[in-house]
């Protein structure tokens, strides 16, 4: 089985041009025990006992010992992309500069078959994709603007403006490349947010990567930890727990009772009012296995 140091400076491929790759890193899951048992002058010497401390840190929050490991990627992803990864402000970061250097002669392309519709519940978000002859006659266009936008910057260039005004017309698909230095507490938040099924395809490729292929393999333990109290974990509210209990009692009109108390039904006990948290219910009671009563 490949370790980290195996893999660091190897690229992993992301959309069709972009990448991540380690630079360098520092520490490691015993970096993490060690934080955590500093009286002790030393981790402990059986992984299980590692492993189960890792586990009671990650289930009970406490976050500072994973902030004594640090790793630096080197990415190479749309500009697009890159804007939203760039909110994440808990990193160092060092960006290709294209007032320094001509932009890269890349950007992203769409498949036909991968132009997705914009979704109805969320002014954000997407979902399913369109036809793809549709979806073939964009992507055509889509190579025409990009190739058009590249001779418009490279004449710039040769009638000598400068590069800080030249690019001013790249499209948001150009790539970009950053290195980027996070603590491991830190990232795995990126990763909670970012490998979420609600994140943007396009982020969410770079963050499976990262995550399955990289942290999986610098620390193992932690990774296992995150998966099983973050990434694939319930999370229920008090509301959750309180009508879940009359559910799971048989006490339908009571937990009816309580989600319209709170507003998350109509006095009719129909779900008239489509909110994010009513669905957002309705999603945990499915992957728990109980029936909405409700609909």
């Amino acid at each position: 089985m490949k370790t980290l140091d195996d893999i660091v400076g190897v690229p992993f491929k992301v959309l069709d041009d972009g990448f991540v790759r380690v630079i360098d890193y520092m520490g490691s899951d015993e970096a993490v025990v060690q934080a955590a048992r500093i009286s002790y002058g030393k981790g402990t010497k059986r992984i299980r006992e590692d492993r189960g401390l890792i586990r009671y840190l990650m289930r009970h929050g406490h976050t500072t010992p994973f902030e004594m490991c640090e790793i630096k990627f080197h990415v190479r992803a749309p500009m697009d992309c890159w804007r939203q990864w760039i909110r994440h402000r808990t990193a160092n970061v060092n960006e290709y500069s294209t007032r320094y250097s001509e932009a890269i002669d890349s950007a992203q392309k769409t498949d036909p078959d991968a132009w997705r519709k914009q979704t109805s519940t969320n002014k954000q978000g997407s979902e399913d994709c369109i036809d793809s002859k549709i979806g073939g006659e964009l992507s055509s266009r889509e190579n025409r603007l990009h190739k058009l936008s590249r001779e418009i910057y490279e004449e710039r260039l040769r009638f000598g403006v400068s590069r800080e005004q030249a690019r001013k017309d790249l499209p948001l698909s150009t790539y970009t490349e950053a290195y980027w230095k996070i603590d491991l507490h830190n990232l795995l938040h990126f990763l909670t947010l970012r490998m979420d099924l609600h994140a943007q395809s396009e982020i969410r490729s770079y963050a499976n990567a990262i995550g399955n292929k990289i942290v999986s393999k610098w620390c193992p333990l932690t990774w296992e930890a995150f998966n099983d109290y973050y990434l694939y974990a319930l999370k229920l509210s008090r509301l959750d727990t309180e009508i879940i209990r009359e559910l799971i009692t048989g006490n339908i009109n009571d937990a009816k009772k309580i989600a319209i108390t709170y507003g998350l039904l109509s006095e009719s006990g129909e779900s008239s009012k489509r909110s994010r948290e009513l669905k957002e219910l309705e999603r945990k009671l499915a992957t728990l296995g109980i029936l909405v009563p409700w609909t």
